[in-house]
């Protein structure tokens, strides 16, 4: 029992500690837009306890209540590290009295003699519901500034872009934003536009789980963004952006056409679709001003260039890396790689690209990354000029010329290597001075040539073999195609094969007459005569019988004795069947007689 308090102790110990530790802070929830006479509430929430709360003056707000106080704390231990979450949060309802733009001062928290403030609200104040029919489409209130066509419905979405005049190159901002005035219980599918003419790459946008306020034509909507995407324009002149489409299911309300005396407490909803479409927009692409240089790498945006050699002395045919990182904001993505002038001596292969980029509102930043593998052929000191790599800096609006320094590098003959002999492939200087020995020159003696009398050609049986050969080409597709068209009438080929097929039947009787399997002898004399009757006469087993068999039979010419001989066995089987009675002498007999009708049939018949 002591143990266990001591170690109760000790996390209590260790949760004040880390409460007492962590950075102290006030976050501020409240909307950005009301309407007049609405109630809403705002939230400030800390991180800590132990202190002193202070709310501001709600100047121009009718303060119903508060505040309301809540406490939550979580504690995890992960990996043996243990964190504590501490939140207390402080609720005040309030009320719109009049239309215009307030600013709430900054809440203020007091702990051990310290005071932490939070951020200011601004919460603008619109007119009431009566008085926002009566104000046409226009212009947004947000405070994004930027364009929403609203067309006074209740939902409708809005695909806007930062910027509607641009360099080539030069990034756009694409905004994808839903308005609504009514509940949404989902979205069921959104297409985007293929954004053609456009490099296209998503900027992260977090999931719409909620929408904030917001003041569009003096209407309050509650508006979310859906998804934000980076454009960098890859051709000139103006190019439009086709119309953004989503379906959202929103909740309705299920009419009964009787009034509730409870009101909407008891009320159903469905979820309906609906389908809206956003407005095209129009964007005009100019192209970079002036003459591009020749080492113009395509990169519009703000660059830095740096080069690195990982030695400074390498053996031959030994590997050394040369790595040029270009870094900064712009379309990196299409930044060309750095053109390199070697000396033949040196053996260099297409360089190893790598990025670091990330996407977001101001365009993509990061690095892209050129890795070059650089192999001496040769032993000497090699150079790698200056490189000189050239943007378009969007700032200044002219291009600009990066260059690197100068690198030296030694290559150094090892004392194993054979002379003239290289293992990467390649040639270098000296083995030029062997080649002498490794070609030898063309003959110019070309000896005793003798004309031959016996040429294969000019006898007949060359000309034989080829007459045979047709004719045995001939005779090999005329077998060929017989055999084919044989074989496409599937009831032909089943009359042929009747026969054997009966014997193999008969075969597998006898095997069972002689293991003394009587019911088994007799099962496999029917399926023998039933399936030769099948198709020998063309008739599908579904549909055969005796008295359709018997008929067949006297149409093929078939005499009596054959038919009546095979009504006898068709009744010694099947009376077997139901009455077993049979003797080894009365199957052996129904066993010839079923071999002796198969075998008069097919003389008969063929």
């Amino acid at each position: 029992m002591k143990m266990k308090n001591a170690l109760l102790y000790i996390l209590i110990f260790l949760l004040s500690y880390s409460v007492s530790g962590q950075d102290v802070y006030i976050k501020a929830e409240f909307p950005a837009v009301v309407n007049t006479g609405d109630q809403f509430t705002v939230m400030w929430t800390v991180n800590s306890g132990g202190g002193e709360f202070s709310a501001p003056s709600f100047s121009g707000f009718y303060k119903i209540m508060g505040p309301q106080t809540s406490y939550s704390s979580s504690t995890q231990i992960i990996n043996g590290k243990m964190s504590n979450a501490t939140s207390y949060s402080y609720v005040y309802y309030l009320q719109a009295v009049k239309e215009g733009k307030y600013i709430l001062s900054p809440a203020t928290f007091t702990l051990k003699n310290k005071t932490y403030s939070s951020d200011s609200m601004h919460i603008e104040v619109v007119g009431s519901a009566s008085q926002k029919q009566n104000i046409s489409p226009g212009k947004s209130n947000s405070s994004d500034n930027s364009e929403v066509e609203s067309s006074g419905k209740d939902l409708f979405i809005n695909l806007s872009v930062n910027r509607k005049e641009i360099f080539l190159g030069e990034p756009v901002v694409a905004i994808v934003k839903i308005y609504s005035r009514v509940n949404i219980a989902g979205i069921n599918e959104i297409k985007y536009p293929p954004f053609n003419s456009f490099l296209k790459s998503d900027i992260e946008t977090p999931p719409l789980t909620s929408l904030r306020q917001e003041n569009v034509n003096g209407t309050v909507y509650g508006s979310g963004v859906v998804q934000q995407f980076l454009l960098y324009p890859q051709v000139t002149g103006e190019i439009k952006i086709d119309p953004v489409q989503i379906s959202v299911l929103i909740q309705q309300k299920v009419r009964t056409g009787q009034s509730d005396p409870f009101g909407d407490f008891f009320s159903s909803y469905q979820n309906v679709p609906k389908a809206v479409a956003s407005q095209s927009i129009k964007i005009k692409v100019k192209p970079l001003p002036g003459v591009q240089p020749n080492d113009f790498s395509g990169v519009v945006g703000k660059i830095s260039l740096k080069a690195t050699l990982n030695k400074e002395s390498v053996n031959v045919n030994d590997a050394i890396n040369f790595k040029i990182t270009i870094a900064g904001n712009g379309n990196l993505k299409i930044a060309s790689a750095p053109v390199l002038k070697l000396s033949p001596d040196i053996e260099v292969y297409d360089p190893k690209i790598s990025d670091e980029l990330k996407n977001g509102s101001n365009g993509t930043t990061g690095q892209k990354t050129f890795e070059y593998l650089m192999i001496p052929r040769h032993y000497g000191d090699f150079t790698i000029p200056p490189i000189s790599y050239s943007y378009f800096n969007i700032t200044t609006g002219r291009y600009d010329k990066l260059t690197t320094e100068e690198f030296h590098f030694k290559a150094q003959k090892v004392n194993d290597q054979n002379t003239g002999i290289t293992v990467y492939g390649g040639i270098s200087k000296e083995d030029v001075k062997y080649l002498g020995k490794d070609i030898r020159f063309i003959k110019s003696d070309p000896g005793i040539l003798k004309k031959s009398d016996n040429v294969f050609l000019s006898k007949q049986a060359f000309y034989s073999s080829y007459a045979f050969s047709l004719l045995a080409f001939l005779l090999v597709l005329f077998l060929r195609r017989e055999h084919i068209r044989r074989n496409s009438d599937i009831s032909l080929v089943k009359n042929r094969k009747a026969g054997k097929i009966a014997i193999k039947r008969l075969y597998s009787a006898s095997v069972c007459l002689k293991k003394e399997e009587i019911d088994k002898f007799y099962d496999e004399i029917l399926k023998a005569i039933w399936g030769y009757l099948s198709d020998k006469l063309n008739i599908p087993v579904s549909d055969l019988s005796r008295t359709n068999a018997i008929s067949a039979l006297q149409e093929q010419g078939i005499d009596e004795d054959n038919i009546q001989s095979l009504s006898k066995i068709l009744d010694t089987c099947e009376f077997v069947r139901f009455a077993p009675s049979s003797s080894d002498t009365e199957a052996a007999s129904v066993y010839e007689g079923a071999s002796q009708f198969i075998k008069s049939v097919e003389n008969l018949i063929g």
